[in-house]
């Protein structure tokens, strides 16, 4: 893995969603829910995660979530759509994020 590329892995990963949906993936079957770029492939979310967790990783979906028109006062605007990827792990494999700090 050449430095340009691992560059690349270490900015798909934006941030770990923990929302009441994801726990409830994350303790049903082991997968475990990203926020990603929006432009990131499933591959790269793969080699991302098992690159910065060292962790096998056996399946990825990814969804869009669409922008919300949202309004202020009299005047109308938009979120941001962003990108949100289901990282399914190997039997056996976990990531922990609430003993991180």
């Amino acid at each position: 893995m050449n430095a340009l590329n691992q560059e690349r892995l270490l900015q798909v990963l934006l941030a770990p969603i923990v929302s009441e949906k994801s726990t409830l993936v994350a303790d049903r079957n082991e997968q475990v829910v990203f926020r990603v770029a929006s432009d990131a492939t499933k591959i790269e979310v793969k080699a991302a995660v098992e690159l910065l967790f060292k962790v096998k990783v056996d399946a990825v979906q990814i969804s869009n979530v669409k922008a919300k028109q949202k309004r202020f006062g009299r005047t109308q605007g938009w979120r941001k759509g962003w990108k949100k990827a289901y990282v399914c792990l190997m039997p056996g494999q976990q990531i922990d994020f609430s003993a991180a700090e």
